[in-house]
């Protein structure tokens, strides 16, 4: 088990409601899901813990997916948080920060709703993982239009075949250091 990833998403259960309803989701290592009822404090989360202690129980803690790395982890607790909503807002969990709620974007008069976010870079991942290893496969390199056209990221907006999207994602590549472009406009994979 030691090449296992350390990470983990659980939720916190209320057992005073059949059947037992999440009342908290969080990422964590070790005993992290099991801290809750030792640290209670004077939050909303901590108030459902008391709560649930003085009807005489035990909250319960589901594993909700395990070996996960840092980020698999982040991303999975901002969905699961988004998609089951927090009180302040009308949803169930009493978390009370919005992860990523930083990286959001900050313009005047844009609605960002909840989990949007999230849900961008959970696809820009997978978008990225599809470049990379069509890179990886063609020694030669790939250019724009390989991506777009073998990745069905081809564009016909407008009437036009500007395709943004792929430009976009290995551009990014290149800024992480995962693929260069070389003089014949191809891109190749950076190989470790």
């Amino acid at each position: 088990m030691s090449n296992q990833n350390p990470f983990y998403v659980y939720a916190l259960k209320d057992p005073r409601s059949k059947p037992a309803k999440a009342f908290y989701i969080g990422k964590g290592t070790g005993n992290r899901a099991w801290e809750h009822q030792s640290q209670i404090d004077d939050s909303e989360k901590g108030c459902v813990i008391a709560g649930i202690h003085d009807a005489g129980l035990k909250v319960l803690h589901t594993i909700l997916a395990d070996d996960l790395t840092e980020l698999q982890a982040l991303k999975l607790e901002a969905e699961l948080i988004a998609a089951f909503g927090v009180r302040a807002h009308g949803g169930v969990l009493t978390n009370q920060v919005r992860p990523n709620a930083d990286q959001s974007p900050r313009q005047s008069g844009l609605n960002v709703p909840d989990g949007c976010y999230e849900k961008a870079q959970m696809a820009l991942e997978l978008l990225k993982s599809a470049v990379m290893e069509l890179a990886k496969a063609n020694p030669g390199g790939i250019s724009n239009s390989d991506a777009a056209k073998y990745l069905g990221l081809q564009s016909d907006y407008g009437g036009g075949s500007k395709d943004y999207l792929s430009y976009s994602v290995l551009g990014i590549l290149m800024r992480e250091g995962r693929l260069r472009r070389e003089r014949n406009r191809k891109h190749l994979a950076i190989t470790e």
